[in-house]
């Protein structure tokens, strides 16, 4: 059947770049981008980790390179990029997926330390990130960045301020430089996941998560890692090319739910 419409809705050959990429939303991410034809660099602090993504990614036949990665490091994060580069020739995609959250209440004696560590992690080195690879980005045909935030950031939850605050941080940075990067071509926009299973999760008692969601959500469940992926891919695209500095909630309606 001949096609009607223009727009690609294809990354195969395009090359991305996912931090976080061992576990949770970010393995899923890099594996379905792998599924969809792109090079993956897959990142995270474990290289044990990382590496079993890129034998999961090859022994089906996908392009993968695995780096261990701190993302709160200017060195690491030069050497990465600086390594698809050379590999694939440039970067189309980075996904800002790396995630930590400290349980640490305003009066707790690690409170500046877990302060100063969440907004390394989750606000500065995104924005250093993008930096990083805006050289590449600007001459890409259909340049992507998707950063992820949280419905904490649309909300709050108590005991856990710096990492309310940094979400929040980093849908204010992904308007700012949807701004600042428009007139460029490059589209910047953040997933806000809500209650997804995942490694900063898995610590709740499954009973716990249960009524968590129940009472909260509109679907009555927690999500997986996957459906949030395939969001993002929907913003990756190069057919997404008219959407940018939006922060979308993908948290079964919790947002939404009033009582």
């Amino acid at each position: 059947m001949r096609r009607n419409s223009k727009l690609d809705r294809s990354i195969k050959g395009r090359v991305a770049l996912v931090t976080g990429a061992a576990s949770g939303m970010g393995r899923a991410t890099a594996l379905l981008f792998a599924d969809e034809g792109a090079h993956v660099a897959v990142t995270d602090l474990d290289p044990v980790k990382v590496q079993a993504v890129v034998d999961e990614i090859t022994s089906a036949g996908g392009s993968a390179v695995g780096h261990q990665l701190d993302v709160s490091k200017a060195e690491q994060r030069r050497a990465v990029v600086a390594d698809m580069v050379a590999r694939w020739g440039g970067v189309d995609i980075l996904v800002n997926n790396a995630g930590l959250v400290f349980d640490t209440p305003l009066e707790s004696p690690d409170f500046e330390a877990h302060w100063a560590r969440t907004f390394d992690v989750l606000v500065t080195a995104q924005a250093l990130l993008i930096r990083e690879c805006l050289p590449h980005l600007q001459k890409s045909t259909a340049p992507r960045v998707v950063n992820i935030a949280s419905t904490e950031g649309l909300g709050a939850t108590k005991g856990i301020s710096a990492y309310t605050a940094a979400k929040t941080g980093v849908i204010g940075l992904t308007r700012s430089l949807a701004v600042e990067l428009g007139s460029r071509g490059i589209t910047v926009n953040c997933i806000c996941p809500g209650p997804i299973l995942t490694g900063l999760t898995e610590s709740i008692p499954e009973e716990a998560r249960q009524e968590f969601a129940r009472r909260r959500t509109v679907l009555r469940r927690y999500g997986e890692p996957e459906e949030v992926a395939h969001i993002t891919l929907g913003l990756v695209l190069p057919a997404a090319s008219y959407i940018t500095g939006v922060a979308l909630p993908v948290d079964g309606g919790l947002t939404i739910r009033n009582a």
